[in-house]
């Protein structure tokens, strides 16, 4: 089987993968797929706001904002960012936006409950 010509250009990577036969191994363009995201280029409008922030700021904002929106995780947003897990979290606390979340409250809370300290 032929990776790059069989199947469709528009045929999900997904589809494909259920095509590979098991005694084959993942084909490296797929695996590049499933665990390289591509670079992505976003145009932002010519504002001189903008323009004295800086790349690096503007990628800790958009991770933040992904973060803070339930896009990504807190490693991700900070692999986005390009700072480290703790950096990130620092920008998080100064941004005010909790790290946080109610699950982990209620397990806390849980866990209080089950050694009789709450």
């Amino acid at each position: 089987m032929n990776w790059l010509t069989d199947g469709t250009a528009d045929e999900p990577a997904a589809a494909l993968l259920g095509r590979i036969p098991a005694e084959h191994e993942t084909p490296p363009c797929l695996r590049l797929l499933f665990f390289y995201p591509l670079p992505m280029t976003i145009t932002l409008p010519d504002m001189p706001g903008l323009a004295s922030l800086g790349e690096p700021a503007i990628l800790l904002d958009l991770a933040c904002g992904a973060y803070a929106a339930g896009h990504l995780s807190r490693q991700s947003a900070a692999d986005v960012a390009g700072v480290s897990r703790l950096d990130f979290d620092e920008a998080l606390y100064a941004r005010r936006i909790s790290n946080f979340t109610e699950e982990a409250l209620a397990q806390d809370l849980e866990t209080l409950r089950a050694l009789g300290l709450r």
